[in-house]
């Protein structure tokens, strides 16, 4: 039987807090909860989950400092809880490394599905072999990506912090090179398609990858817009 996945709720709310636990819980999730980031960084200290529900409006340190904080130090999805009118909290969450967002007031079976569906780009299907982990590594221009292990790693031999939805895209553009790929395309193939179009979540993720892979992001070579129709993976020769 499969491990359950173990989720952390960072909500300060604490009916919203509990309810979210129970509902989870119920579904066979492993919960942690915090109402803070003091909380949280002890939460993390004892157990390191596979995802975080991080509440944007925190007293205190607020949910953006903590998602910078979550990016930079732990390998974990983020799904962002915000206010349904919060158009720029969701596009600075996106640009600060969320793999998700989740409007307020929601309904708990779109919080579960939203799990689910983070949960699913994150966790790989099986654990590779060495065998198999190098057969499915690819190169992106001086970096290498493992498609078993979900890691980028660069010509150094560390590793780069990638998002789900980062993976997704790199993963798509490298079993489509030179083909010119519309945003829809994108979305459809990374199975992300409740992205509302407001929100140009591909072009965030595409400009994070680009200040991750390229030499000047300001003058792509591997990633290259194409004006009017979408974007396009150009492999390093």
């Amino acid at each position: 039987m499969a491990q359950a996945a173990r989720v952390l709720i960072v909500e300060d709310d604490p009916d919203v807090r509990n309810s979210m636990a129970e509902y989870l819980a119920s579904h066979d999730f492993e919960v942690d909860t915090a109402d803070g980031g003091e909380a949280m960084r002890a939460a993390l200290a004892k157990s390191v989950p596979q995802l975080v529900l991080l509440d944007l409006k925190l007293p205190g340190e607020d949910g953006l400092s903590l998602a910078r904080t979550l990016r930079a130090h732990y390998n974990v999805a983020i799904i962002m809880v915000t206010a349904a009118d919060a158009v720029v909290d969701r596009v600075v969450g996106l640009e600060v490394g969320a793999d998700d967002y989740l409007a307020k007031p929601f309904d708990l079976r779109e919080l579960l599905a939203r799990v689910k569906s983070v949960l699913r780009r994150v966790q790989p299907s099986g654990a590779a072999t060495p065998a198999t982990a190098a057969g499915n590594t690819v190169k992106v221009g001086s970096c290498s990506l493992d498609l078993s292990a979900h890691r980028l790693i660069d010509a150094a031999g560390a590793e780069i912090p990638l998002t789900s939805m980062e993976f997704d895209l790199l993963r798509v553009f490298t079993q489509h090179p030179n083909q010119v790929l519309s945003r829809d395309q994108l979305l459809g193939m990374t199975r992300n398609r409740e992205w509302e179009p407001f929100d140009r979540s591909i072009d965030i993720r595409i400009a994070r990858l680009r200040r991750k892979l390229e030499a000047d992001p300001e003058r792509p070579q591997l990633i290259k817009t194409v004006r009017g129709a979408g974007y396009c993976y150009v492999p390093a020769r």
